[in-house]
């Protein structure tokens, strides 16, 4: 006799159905426990189940003892919450939710409960469990209810056993819920008007009702039954089309983390309603549970996890913010030649305006300020310089591609062919050269404007504003082998960020209407009048991500290194036109000799590192983020990926210049990629 069947005689003794409710749980929890075994085979724990129903059939004294047994567990344990609402957040806000996570990991649950859904995750605590479950055949289930499940029609009211009460119970429980969210006026009111006026949420609880008295009064199987069936299934689709109108508004008029969330929640509450009805109308009801159980253990573990916490509040996150940046994105994307002309103009006279920047910031450091004030004035410098830009219609480098990669993000979400690849590989070829151009104008104005400005400088005897001493220094800090390249990849992440708090305060402005406040308040109509008003109301919809964008930044490049140095920890600004301008005051300070120094060169070559790492790290953050808000499959960017390995090997100059690289209709198919011709027919096959 092997070892396993040694420890389920011993479980099998132990059983004690006038034990107390904590002991008879625990009971359960070793008995499933025995089935799991020690190793991860499903196969081992199928077999064991198996063992199980065969000990018991040879065993009819303690067949009995476990018919009572069941019989109390039955009596006791409420299974209503554990199918209609496990894995369903309580809570709709991500601090909370988080709390409630970290208490449930931390504060073991206890087994003295009647709450199923409590003691279930004591009972099938691993991934094994969801997959033995699963793996569990027709014949071993059939026995499993025939042998040890008998008893479920035992001390209950004719008309149905506990499972097809509880089920219903549990469904009318889940359908509430769903028509309280349909009918919120969070919800309603966004609907459009042919879903309000069909009224599918108000109706569905009534629906529901029907099919309940048709399975109580004539049988599951019956055709009152299965027909009110087909009706739930068909509103349960209605209320989902319904819901799905309210993401037009939200399109439109702002994204709500909080109405995304509950919009989730009623989408999953509706598959569990559909799942639920599978178990109650399928001829296989024992296989249906068994998915069913084991779809609710994968759940329960999910509702555990802080990582799919923290993947699902990133993903609402992420629509909140990219929406809006997808839109602004647009316009900074050059697609002709003209278009590349125009950007080198734009970002010409962004490296002018920089240029001032710069001596301004070296102005600043005269004046021996504390490193909060020290900072905060360089911010500010730094944000009027963007926001003056901005007004100007010029362009900062490495600015944009925070606001393009959402445009990108948003296209891939159609990419299921070779030829619409290649066309989103041609906006990655526009969008890479756009930032090319932008950092050539900028740099390739703001050298000559420090100069010049350096000039006037020392024309007017201001030669303190940078010394000899403070231009040596500052080209041994942007040396290329120091910590420029690591400095430079910080400085594009805060290039992002500015990118989600404009993307945010646009979407908080849109989502609270406050253009139409501004047209319509009465004080705002009586000051400026009522045209003017719907103007205002209107230029500050259009550019107050630009606003927040450009402000945000700038007080982010400067604030940040002081309140990162206060912990200790060094870190300076890189942005690429900066820096070009810093190097070039210190050379016009240091005089043409300075041309024969190492150090200069390893400065000029920290300038190309700088405009990679924050042209890189800026676009990498925000088009991943925005490829979470899109939930673009990891198929269709490995189909990208090697579409712009393809292009850059056939063709690299145009990534940089003006180049044409549409290409002409009958040569579209042989200049596609192979290997992403043969990943799409793979998928296509799958």
């Amino acid at each position: 006799m092997g070892t396993s069947q040694l420890e389920l005689i011993e479980l099998m003794r132990a059983l004690d159905a006038e034990a107390p409710l904590a002991e008879r749980n625990l009971w359960l929890i070793r008995l499933l426990a025995w089935v799991r075994g020690d190793s991860d085979d499903v196969d081992m724990a199928v077999a064991r189940m198996r063992m199980l129903i065969d000990a018991a059939e040879v065993r009819p004294d303690w067949l009995h003892q476990w018919q009572d047994w069941w019989r109390e567990f039955l009596t006791t344990m409420d299974a209503t919450a554990l199918l209609a609402d496990l894995g369903f957040a309580p809570r709709g806000s991500f601090p909370s939710e988080l709390v409630h996570r970290l208490r449930r990991k931390l504060l073991p649950a206890t087994p003295e409960t009647t709450d199923l859904s409590e003691l279930f995750g004591l009972m099938f605590p691993t991934e094994l469990d969801a997959k033995w479950l699963r793996a569990l055949d027709e014949p071993t289930l059939q026995r499993l209810r025939t042998t040890l499940f008998r008893a479920e029609g035992h001390g209950t009211q004719a008309g149905g056993g506990y499972a097809l009460r509880t089920l219903l119970d549990a469904m009318a429980y889940a359908t509430g819920q769903i028509s309280a969210i349909g009918q919120s006026a969070d919800v309603r009111l966004r609907m459009s008007p042919e879903a309000r006026e069909q009224r599918p949420f108000l109706d569905l609880p009534i629906v529901f009702e029907t099919l309940r008295q048709a399975v109580l009064t004539h049988g599951r199987q019956s055709a009152p039954a299965l027909v009110a069936a087909a009706e739930l299934r068909s509103q349960l689709d209605a209320c989902r089309a319904a819901a799905a109108t309210v993401y037009a508004h939200l399109g439109e008029h702002g994204i709500s983390v909080h109405i995304e969330f509950q919009l989730r929640q009623l989408r999953q509450r509706i598959l569990r309603v559909k799942a639920l009805l599978l178990c109650l109308d399928t001829d296989a009801p024992a296989q249906a549970t068994a998915q069913l159980l084991s779809h609710l253990v994968r759940v329960n573990r999910d509702s555990l996890s802080m990582r799919a916490l923290l993947a699902s509040s990133t993903e609402l996150l992420a629509a909140k913010v990219t929406e809006r940046n997808a839109e602004t994105g647009e316009h900074y994307i050059t697609r002709t030649p003209r278009d590349y002309l125009r950007m080198l103009g734009a970002a010409s006279g962004g490296g002018v305006v920089l240029a001032f920047t710069t001596w301004i910031k070296l102005g600043l450091g005269m004046l021996g300020l504390s490193a909060f004030w020290g900072g905060l004035y360089a911010g500010l410098n730094y944000a009027v310089s963007f926001v003056i830009i901005m007004l100007a219609h010029w362009t900062v480098a490495t600015k944009q591609p925070a606001m393009t990669a959402p445009a990108m993000a948003a296209r891939l979400k159609n990419v299921t062919t070779p030829e619409a690849v290649e066309n989103f590989v041609d906006e990655m070829v526009y969008l890479l050269r756009s930032q090319y151009a932008a950092i050539l104008g900028n740099v390739g104005l703001v050298i000559p404007a420090a100069i010049g400005i350096g000039v006037v400088v020392q024309w007017l005897g201001w030669d303190g504003v940078l010394s000899a001493s403070h231009a040596r220094e500052i080209l041994a800090h942007h040396h290329l082998l120091g910590p420029t390249a690591l400095f430079a990849a910080a400085t594009g992440g805060l290039l992002f960020l500015s990118s989600i708090v404009a993307g945010w305060v646009e979407n908080w402005f849109v989502f609270h209407r406050l253009d139409s406040v501004m047209a319509y308040d009465p004080r705002m109509t009586r000051w400026l009048g009522a045209a003017r008003a719907a103007r205002w109301g209107a230029y500050w919809r259009d550019h107050i991500s630009g606003y927040t964008a450009n402000i945000s930044l700038g007080l982010m490049l400067g604030l940040v290194p002081p309140i990162i140095g206060f912990f200790g920890v060094p870190f300076e600004v890189r942005h690429v036109t900066l820096v070009a301008g810093q190097i070039a005051a210190s050379a016009h300070k240091l005089g043409a000799q300075v041309l024969h120094q190492p150090a200069f060169g390893w400065a000029v070559a920290g300038i190309v590192i700088t405009g990679l790492m924050n042209l890189t790290f800026s676009f990498t953050l925000a088009f991943r983020l925005a490829l979470t808000a899109q939930n673009v499959p990891a198929v269709d960017r490995r189909r990208v990926y090697i579409a712009l390995a393809w292009r850059a090997l056939r063709r690299p100059w145009s990534f940089v210049l003006p180049l044409r690289v549409r290409r002409p209709a009958a040569a579209g198919a042989a200049d596609a990629p192979p290997a992403a011709e043969k990943v799409t027919k793979m998928d296509a096959s799958a």
